[in-house]
């Protein structure tokens, strides 16, 4: 009996350890996700500042010096 409680021990002992590291694994995944979604952030609103012309382009000003 006092070897069954002794390997139950060890086993509750190795799965809160597996847990644990678990835990940290999820929680610098969860790091990593949001510092990725302040980037796709970013990144999503210089696209947007950048799609939107600062003023009317005027079409004869763009003529090649050629022409």
């Amino acid at each position: 009996m006092e070897d069954r409680l002794t390997e139950l021990e060890i086993k509750t002992s190795l799965t809160e350890d597996l847990v644990e590291e678990l835990n940290r694994a999820v929680y610098r995944q969860q790091q990593q996700i949001d510092s990725l979604q302040a980037q796709l952030r970013l990144l999503y609103g210089q696209m947007q500042s950048a799609a939107e012309p600062a003023e009317p382009r005027n079409l004869r000003e763009e003529i090649p010096p050629h022409y």
